[in-house]
């Protein structure tokens, strides 16, 4: 083959292991977005991880760690002690530093917190990328550091301007904690921020895939927007 893109790298494979079906669909959006990877799949639990796994290449699994047939560590434990090398990102709502540490110890390479953002997401793609780019000898301690540190050194890639995390906890919990869901007014006065601020935390909760969005028709006058939550 010749040509501009003759020695371009094939895209690398992603299996989405999401039990959530909205989350699952937002993920592999996200997925498909990003130069160089390609969505190979989405099941829902383990045993359909496992089945994939059997019939097509993966080079990486965007793993949530509660699935409804097994936890996502002892998955990824049976892996490799069956030897299969995909690495994996978690996805997952957990955050105990002993799961991750565990996590780390498995191979994991990263971990992502629910909810995130597009450019979350992209940010570790990115940077297991650059990970995977980093092909061959050594020639040095310098060198092993930065292909290291292409996966591992942090940068905040979290949420758009104007939005804080100490807000954005709180407006999930509310959500979280609202089985029927919640108006953008609703959420306001519990937590005590503007009607506008809280679309803004909500519309962002929805661009995540962590929350939906339906109207709600009153009497008179225009629906009005609620939001449920949708993610663990």
């Amino acid at each position: 083959m010749t040509g501009p893109h003759a020695d371009a790298a094939p895209p690398l494979r992603v299996l989405i292991v999401e039990d959530d079906p909205v989350a699952a669909d937002a993920h592999a959006l996200y997925v498909g977005r990003v130069p160089g990877f390609t969505v190979s799949g989405a099941v829902r639990s383990v045993a359909g991880a496992r089945r994939h796994l059997d019939r097509h290449g993966v080079d990486l699994l965007l793993l949530d760690l509660f699935l409804p047939d097994g936890h996502g560590l002892a998955f990824v434990r049976s892996l490799r002690a069956a030897g299969h090398g995909a690495d994996v990102i978690a996805v997952t709502s957990a955050r105990d530093l002993a799961v991750v540490r565990e996590g780390v110890s498995l191979g994991v390479v990263q971990y992502v917190l629910k909810p995130f953002t597009f450019a979350t997401l992209r940010d570790r793609l990115l940077r297991y990328a650059a990970y995977r780019a980093a092909v061959g000898e050594a020639s040095g301690q310098d060198e092993v550091d930065r292909a290291i540190a292409a996966l591992r050194s942090p940068r905040s890639a979290a949420l758009p301007k104007g939005l804080t995390a100490a807000t954005l906890s709180a407006v999930t919990d509310a959500l979280r904690a609202a089985p029927g869901g919640l108006s953008a007014a609703a959420a306001a006065e519990e937590i005590g921020i503007s009607r506008i601020t809280a679309r803004r935390y909500l519309e962002h909760l929805v661009d995540a895939g962590r929350a939906a969005r339906s109207p709600q028709y009153g009497q008179v006058g225009r629906p009005e927007l609620r939001y449920r939550w949708m993610g663990h």
